[in-house]
């Protein structure tokens, strides 16, 4: 079982940028990990994710050429970099990891807390 916390989140006009970090309990080597968000009033979406190396990557088609998904094995650590944010981007956004099975499936195990980003127009 790994446990994930979220930071990096905040306050920023639109164009502006962020990057989310989010730290692992334990080592991450075989997980793949993902970064959602939920809005208010809606359902929780995958916004991207990145397979056990690093070698692949996923987006959403909103945050896609905006967005950056990475990751530091070695430090047990997700990172994702926001670049033009917009004001729809503006959400909860939330770290997840899973077993290596599937890595086009937004199906994760566990999950942070979330960490909020509000974008301003």
């Amino acid at each position: 079982q790994v446990q994930l916390v979220e930071s990096g989140g905040g306050s920023v006009q639109a164009g502006g940028s962020l990057t989310l970090s989010c730290v692992a309990s334990g080592n991450i080597y075989n997980y793949y990990m993902g970064w959602f968000r939920q809005a208010p009033g809606k359902e929780r979406e995958g916004v991207a994710r990145i397979s056990t190396g690093g070698s692949r990557t996923y987006y959403a088609d909103a945050v896609k050429c905006r967005f950056t998904i990475s990751r530091d094995n070695a430090k047990s650590t997700l990172y994702l970099q926001m670049d033009s944010l917009k004001p729809e981007d503006t959400a909860m956004y939330y770290c997840a990891a899973v077993g290596p099975r599937n890595f086009y499936s937004w199906d994760f195990d566990y999950w942070g807390q979330g960490t909020q980003v509000t974008v301003s127009s």
